[in-house]
């Protein structure tokens, strides 16, 4: 693995140094009140950043950090004096620059989830404090006690980027299908590994722990993108729905009622009563399967249900 992209091509681990300055001296010169520093995450921050013929092919994940006494309120604006900068690299580089606001809170918080324990194994300083001194605070994790809740967020993120697939290449874009049904094969791969307590936190080494032909493929074209999908949107479909069953025991379907109140407080509805009282995100992935069952493109309360709880 390169500093960046996964193989040995060196003009591209420079390319994303050479960006990672140019973006930092642009932050830094902004002089934005309330940012403590930002970092490279995703794929490029830790070395499995995509390519096709030399040239990157996965967006870049930066990760803006506010000051360590900021709420949720710092983090609009800071997004705002940071779209200038997303989108001047964004045309520059080929692929989307984006910059997701955390709090030192939020990250916390979040700390059990794969994307928190990811981003603070690798990641790459970029502007402001560095990543060891923001993410301090934060334990790192062993890749087996991920919760069982990660898997079922998995197979929500993927099943709705199925659904967005199935509008098809005429009207999604044949590059957007492809990609999401790769994402899907990978997302529904590490939901398995979740649930069965055998995640790691390398990609090759979760595709030898799953020992799974497809899934081994995906990572390839994660690697290095084709223009044909690993599979059909039907076959991923049904390898979403196996999993599904795999990963469907008993967790998940504890009652109570503070998931009651969690969902009546943010979506202020009782919602579908059948799964009244499951965590929420269970019941969003509950929507995700009928409509995936259905072929039923997302409606606006499945949209709203998945922002909210996503």
């Amino acid at each position: 693995m390169g500093r960046h992209v996964a193989g040995d091509i060196p003009e591209l681990d420079q390319l994303v140094d050479d960006a990672c300055a140019a973006i930092g001296a642009e932050v830094d010169a902004l002089r934005i009140p309330r940012l403590a520093g930002v970092v490279l995450g995703g794929g490029y921050g830790r070395g499995e950043g995509g390519s096709v013929e030399r040239k990157l092919s996965n967006d870049l994940d930066f990760f803006a950090v506010t000051g360590a006494n900021e709420g949720d309120a710092a983090t609009g604006p800071i997004a705002e004096a940071l779209k200038p900068v997303s989108e001047k690299w964004t045309a520059k580089l080929g692929v989307d620059v984006d910059f997701a606001v955390k709090t030192p809170w939020r990250l916390k918080h979040d700390e059990e989830r794969i994307m928190v324990q990811e981003l603070v194994r690798g990641y790459f300083d970029v502007a402001g404090k560095k990543g060891g001194e923001m993410f301090a605070h934060i334990s790192q994790r062993p890749a087996e006690a991920i919760p069982w809740m990660e898997a079922a967020r998995l197979m929500m993120n993927r099943g709705m980027g199925m659904l967005f697939a199935m509008e098809g290449a005429e009207k999604r874009g044949a590059g957007f299908v492809a990609r999401n049904i790769n994402k899907c094969v990978l997302g529904v791969g590490d939901a398995r590994l979740v649930a069965r307590h055998a995640y790691a936190w390398r990609v090759e080494d979760r595709a030898r722990a799953l020992g799974d032909e497809l899934y081994g493929s995906a990572v390839e074209w994660k690697f290095r993108p084709q223009a044909e999908p690993v599979c059909s949107w039907d076959a991923a479909c049904g390898y979403w729905f196996k999993a599904l069953e795999e990963i469907s025991g008993s967790e998940g379907k504890c009652r109570n009622l503070r998931n009651a109140a969690r969902w009546l407080v943010r979506r202020h509805s009782v919602g579908d009563l059948r799964t009244f009282g499951l965590d929420p995100v269970v019941r969003v992935l509950d929507g995700v399967a009928r409509h995936l069952r259905s072929r039923r493109p997302p409606d606006d309360a499945l949209m709203r249900d998945w922002t909210v709880f996503n």
